[in-house]
């Protein structure tokens, strides 16, 4: 329980306002860690419950009435560091902690006017935070706290020398608590070096998101593949439901294909501006959107509760992507569901990833039209008769009553359950074709592993692009300076 932590009064009043009561695991072990000053490896996924095992510790050293730069966390992606920074201003609202994202693709000058408001704690992007304090527009001289949030995943964007020459402008003496899913050797090498003896806390293995999950793959033919998808939508009735292309042109077709079959969709992915991803994301959180399709790198970090299957409609690159994805569902306790679609080409991948989870999927069959179209009686019937024992009807019987002099009540039944059902739409949809993957021998299927001593990702193309060496730049050109976008820009 928090009110066994000995928290301020401040930081309880906001953790009890965000309604938490009991400590996940990673919080239950990290907080006394983390409050005792010492430094710490916290090794568990995304909807974990991280940001609150480092977000209490950092509230409470927070010092209000010092207007410097004293704590700053450090997120592979734009949406990560806003989701961050908007639930670490919900933890420091009883405190009046100022927190402020800075983050690539956002106006930089807007940022360093929002700076000059003295914010307490920074959370942010490499490549945007090296920007700034090459700028000198950020000064990280007392700060006291360092928090690297899913640092596998910088690694594997190729943001390493990045945080790096952040950290190096960071005084020796501070506390750093480091987060990965995963402890690949150069993640090992960075806590060996900025670390100070610290003390490791792992989430097991049986308390992984993955194991809340139920896991299914169909064989299919690329062109069966959208009506699955679609029937199985109708069968299964997902209250939240995403759907993971490879590219983005995948993600913008899909999206289209299921709004012509009568689902809401919306896609996001790199090309989307930044304000329009996060409109798509509120709509989606907010029950406005049936699907979201997206992009691996969209999608990476994304905490969206609520979201009841998953369906892989292209098979991920590798294998620790299957897991981020997967990890969309399955959250807080609840139980969620994977589906995933391969080709014959695709089957060893498939083994891959059973190996890497240590979960085997179970087969599906391709389903029929006919199971769709129960799928979405049932659903109607589950409807109605949660109304009838629920809602107040009287206002209704009149009516039904003049309707039951006119019809027999088995008639009016069939008539409802017609007129409420979604029957299964057959309108033509064109896909272009994704080349599957496959495994050579001369190519492990294992991302994230660097290689020749330098990190590689692959891009939503399906390419490979070098990590550290390849920096994307845009031209600011109110200053007339290079910035660094942020990698990917998806």
């Amino acid at each position: 329980m928090f009110s066994e932590l000995g928290l301020q009064q401040s930081t309880m009043r906001s953790i009890e306002k965000m309604g938490f009561e009991e400590a996940t695991p990673i919080q239950a072990e990290t907080i006394p860690v983390a409050l005792a000053g010492k430094d710490v490896i916290g090794q568990a996924q995304t909807g974990t419950g991280k940001t609150v095992a480092f977000g209490i510790p950092l509230m409470e050293k927070i010092d209000t009435k010092a207007e410097h730069v004293q704590g700053i966390v450090i997120a592979p992606t734009r949406e990560l560091a806003i989701q961050v920074s908007e639930e670490l201003f919900k933890l420091g609202f009883g405190k009046r902690v100022r927190v402020l994202a800075v983050y690539g693709g956002q106006d930089i000058d807007r940022q360093m006017r929002a700076l000059k408001k003295k914010p307490h704690i920074i959370v942010g992007t490499p490549g945007r935070l090296l920007d700034h304090i090459n700028r000198k527009t950020i000064k990280l001289g007392d700060v006291e706290t360092v928090i690297l949030d899913e640092a596998d995943e910088m690694l594997n964007m190729g943001f390493i020398e990045d945080i790096e020459s952040i950290l190096s402008n960071v005084p020796e003496e501070h506390q750093t608590l480091l987060f990965s899913a995963t402890m690949p050797e150069p993640i090992r090498k960075i806590a060996e070096r900025f670390m100070e003896n610290p003390s490791l806390v792992k989430v097991k293995a049986k308390e992984m998101t993955v194991d809340r999950i139920q896991q299914y793959y169909l064989e299919l033919k690329e062109a069966e593949k959208f009506d699955a998808l679609t029937r199985l939508l109708d069968i299964q009735t997902p209250e939240l439901a995403i759907v993971f292309g490879r590219t983005k042109r995948r993600v913008d077709e899909l999206a289209t294909a299921l709004n012509l079959r009568g689902y809401t969709a919306e896609g996001i992915h790199g090309d989307l501006s930044q304000a329009k991803r996060m409109s798509v994301l509120k709509k989606f959180k907010e029950g406005n959107i049936d699907v979201l399709v997206a992009t691996d790198v969209a999608a990476r970090g994304l905490d969206i509760s609520g979201v009841t299957h998953v369906y892989n409609f292209d098979i991920p690159q590798d294998a620790e992507s299957y897991v981020h994805r997967i990890g969309r569902t399955g959250r807080a306790g609840k139980t969620g569901m994977a589906v995933s679609f391969i080709t014959y080409r695709e089957k060893s991948q498939l083994q891959v990833i059973e190996k890497t989870t240590k979960k085997r999927m179970e087969r599906l069959k391709a389903p029929t039209l006919s199971e769709a179209i129960q799928g979405q009686q049932k659903a109607v019937t589950e409807k109605i008769t949660s109304t009838i024992e629920n809602e107040d009807l009287s206002i209704y019987m009149p009516l039904a009553e003049e309707l039951l002099a006119k019809y027999d009540a088995k008639t009016l039944a069939a008539t409802v359950l017609k007129l409420l059902t979604k029957e299964p739409d057959s309108t033509p949809v064109k896909l272009t074709g994704e080349a599957p993957v496959f495994n050579k021998k001369d190519r492990k299927f294992s991302s994230g592993k660097p290689r020749n001593g330098r990190a590689f990702n692959r891009n939503e193309s399906g390419g490979r692009r070098r990590g550290s060496g390849d920096r994307n730049r845009s031209t600011d050109r109110r200053s007339g300076r290079k910035e660094r976008s942020d990698r990917p820009s998806n």
